[in-house]
């Protein structure tokens, strides 16, 4: 079986979009990121769907500022991000070290 996840922290609807939607971007931009992909296909349709995600970004982010979420809660969307494993997702768009880990 595998380990429980610890529950996600208590957001707000649009804190919740703003969680998705970084994550959905972040999954694409490893896709794109050329220290990592195999094909410039793949990389490609990353790309052309990044466009759609920034988006999304920017209305979950312009959402929250309209309805007076002014300030980021850092603290508990990190956590938020470690349950949705936002650790291992977002290393795909860093360079990896030279051994090629």
């Amino acid at each position: 079986m595998l380990p429980e996840l610890p529950p996600l922290p208590a957001l707000t609807r649009a804190e919740g979009e703003l969680i998705d939607r970084y994550l959905e971007a972040v999954d694409l931009l490893g896709r794109i990121n050329p220290a990592r992909s195999t094909t410039t296909y793949g990389g490609l349709r990353a790309a052309q769907a990044l466009v759609g995600k920034a988006t999304q970004l920017r209305d979950a982010l312009a959402l929250m500022h309209q309805r007076g979420e002014s300030e980021v809660h850092a603290s508990t969307l990190a956590q938020a991000l470690r349950v949705l494993d936002g650790e291992r997702r977002s290393q795909r768009v860093t360079v990896p070290p030279p051994n090629g880990g």
